[in-house]
């Protein structure tokens, strides 16, 4: 998986799915939809747009899973979803 972040940045979220977050936040920002055509990431990732590529949807798909365990019961205990 390729990280989007710069040599001894932190993050200031400390939360469980803050580098996810991160991550598909610098993914979308350095799409061409958001990029050339001036798009929200937002706006990008729900027109399903050909020009954000496919490990965007799969970081987005990840942080959904890692929100996801955090308030499922059944998935607290084992911690969330995705890799770090």
């Amino acid at each position: 998986m390729m990280r989007y972040s710069e040599e001894g940045e932190t993050l200031k979220d400390n939360t469980k799915c803050a580098t996810i977050r991160a991550n598909l936040k610098m993914c979308l920002l350095q799409s061409d939809c958001c990029k050339i055509y001036k798009r929200t990431p937002r706006e990008c990732l729900r027109s399903k747009d050909k020009n954000v590529p496919d490990e965007c949807y799969a970081l987005h798909k990840t942080f959904f899973d890692c929100k996801h365990s955090i308030i499922d019961g059944r998935r607290r205990f084992r911690g969330p979803k995705g890799g770090y």
